[in-house]
């Protein structure tokens, strides 16, 4: 219990640091940025930000019926808010795990049928961010070889999963863990194994992603910031990717890193890039923080107690235990 606890001190300790080190790089700056900032394009992202969750309710929605869970797309979008939330305060993003259990209180769904829609939103997510990047890219003049290096290492990594996910079909295995993963890659393979299905899945995570950079690109013009969108698409890219790697509760820190340092590299003031980076990202917590709340109410009381056992590091035992 101690070493949980330590590790969610540490993380959070991790983040702020960085927080404070973006911020005393620009202090001077940024007050002035700060105090020129047209709140018009604030509220507009903010709207965006709303419109952009329940886009990605929709398309849960949609991997939940393709695997024969009916639900509405509020339930699907407050299973979203509710995990998203707890990633927010929870580390290795442990809150994810929340929505399997929701799905099973809820609708008496496997765990691993619960995992299998995970990770089909998940694997669209990254292989769509790091296919934008590879857009954008070479239209963004930098010198950050590494920027090419972790898109192209994520699209390596999603190219192997698909190809994983093709073979898979033609094994079987008495081994219960084995047959476990075989399982949910068939699953996985059910909810994207028709070119309708597929395609919608893909023009809805594109249509997400976009959306998350335009809520970037609201913020950039709060404070008078015309950047090219190809520069934000990069940065929200590399701002994501380091995001999912989960170091810091929720990204934060790391993501904000991310996005400085990319608008820096393309010629944006430190100062603006900086308070760029960190409201867009305060905006993105907030909205998710207020749709959890809401969420917990839309569910009940029961999910209180279970983000508590998430905070504890509980319910990944539970899980354990049960599948």
């Amino acid at each position: 219990m101690l070493r949980k606890i330590s590790t969610v001190i540490l993380s959070t300790l991790l983040a702020a640091a960085i927080i404070i080190y973006l911020l005393s790089r620009v202090w001077d700056e940024l007050l002035i940025t700060l105090h020129e900032a047209d709140l018009r394009f604030l509220l507009l992202a903010t709207v965006i930000c709303l419109i952009a969750w329940y886009l990605r309710g929709y398309r849960y929605l949609f991997i939940l019926s393709r695997l024969s869970i009916v639900v509405g797309i509020n339930f699907s979008t407050a299973c979203i808010f509710v995990s998203q939330t707890a990633n927010l305060i929870i580390p290795a993003r442990l809150g994810d795990l929340i929505r399997l259990l929701i799905l099973r209180h809820e609708k008496g769904t496997t765990y691993s049928t619960g995992l299998s829609s995970l990770i089909v939103e998940r694997v669209f997510d990254i292989i769509t961010i790091a296919l934008i990047g590879a857009i954008a890219l070479p239209f963004v003049v930098t010198q950050a070889t590494w920027f090419s290096t972790l898109i192209g290492v994520t699209l390596l990594a999603g190219l192997l999963f698909i190809l994983i996910l093709l073979f898979s079909g033609r094994l079987s295995s008495e081994n219960r863990i084995f047959g476990k993963i075989l399982k949910i890659l068939d699953e996985i393979r059910s909810v994207s194994g028709t070119t309708s299905a597929l395609a919608l899945l893909s023009v809805s995570s594109v249509a997400i992603w976009i959306i998350d950079c335009i809520i970037c690109a609201m913020v950039a013009m709060m404070f008078g910031e015309m950047i090219p969108f190809q520069v934000i698409v990069l940065a929200i890219v590399i701002g994501n990717l380091v995001k999912a790697v989960p170091i810091t509760p929720g990204g934060v820190g790391t993501y904000e890193l991310a996005l400085a340092l990319t608008f820096e590299l393309a010629g944006v003031a430190p100062g603006t890039a900086v308070l760029i980076a960190i409201i867009d990202h305060l905006i993105k917590n907030m909205v998710t923080l207020a749709g959890g709340v809401v969420s917990i109410y839309y569910f009940g009381e029961w999910t209180l107690s279970l983000l508590k056992r998430a905070y504890s590091g509980e319910i990944r035992g539970e899980i354990d235990g049960r599948s």
